[in-house]
């Protein structure tokens, strides 16, 4: 059964606050509110329906019109580079403004924000300090949103201090050892990628940005080889650089040791 009570005005009990039911019961409200005089509401307590935006103060933002944030792309950007990121959320306000805020708490500001719709933003950024990078949205209603993570690291890309091209020539059935180098911003790892070794050789683990082609030769060939290869440099950021590079194995030779009559 439906309970139906018409009253003219409801007074608080006490003090200044007036409360319907209690946090098991919904209240339901018919007919034009008039919410000219509210201030503070907590509009995500709304469970259903809606306050007509006219009736409320400026300060009033409803809980379905917060603009919200879900990611940016790409996540890694080059130092003093620009670099155009896609953001995407929702309930974006033509134009934005867009900010890198580094854990370190440095802020850097967009150049420019393309705004693409309500859930889609491109910036263009150009960072010179190496950080990883919260995001954060400004709408020019005053409204903003900053992500949970630093979702963008800026990073530079590793690369080899090994020149390409031959590491040597060797001789068939020796003990081979040669190194090769790299550098980053953060620990790498080098592996081959591509090609083959001479017989008896493998690369070892990466230590201090260094790894070390070794082995003892111990193919087949019985003349000059040249084996090609691939490295891959890999940094902590996930960042590659690759580089070609070659061993040749030349065969045994047999000194003559007196003349044949």
């Amino acid at each position: 059964m439906t309970s139906q009570i018409k009253v003219d005005t409801i007074l608080p009990r006490s003090s200044n606050t007036l409360t319907l039911g209690d946090s098991n019961t919904t209240v339901a409200l018919t007919g034009a509110i008039d919410g000219s005089d509210l201030s503070n509401m907590n509009a995500s307590n709304l469970a259903s329906g809606t306050v007509p935006a006219a009736r409320l103060p400026a300060d009033v933002v409803l809980a379905s019109e917060a603009t919200t944030y879900s990611s940016v792309s790409p996540t890694l950007a080059l130092p003093n580079t620009a670099t155009n990121i896609t953001i995407t959320g929702t309930n974006f306000v033509s134009v934005p403004t867009v900010e890198l805020v580094a854990t370190t708490g440095a802020i850097v500001r967009a150049d420019t924000v393309t705004y693409s719709s309500a859930t889609s933003l491109v910036a263009s950024v150009n960072v010179a300090a190496l950080a990883s990078y919260y995001v954060r949205v400004e709408n020019n209603n005053g409204q903003s949103v900053r992500s949970t993570n630093a979702d963008l690291t800026v990073s530079t890309a590793p690369s080899f201090t090994t020149a390409a091209g031959s590491l040597g020539s060797f001789a068939k059935g020796t003990t081979i050892s040669v190194d090769v180098s790299g550098t980053s911003d953060s620990a790498i790892t080098i592996t081959k990628t591509s090609g083959t070794f001479p017989t008896g050789l493998s690369i070892g683990s990466t230590v201090s940005n260094t790894a070390t082609i070794s082995g003892t030769e111990s193919g087949t060939q019985t003349a000059a080889t040249t084996y090609n290869f691939t490295l891959t440099a890999t940094d902590a950021e996930s960042q590659t650089a690759t580089r070609d590079f070659s061993i040749t194995i030349q065969p045994a030779t047999i000194a003559n040791s007196g003349m044949f009559t």
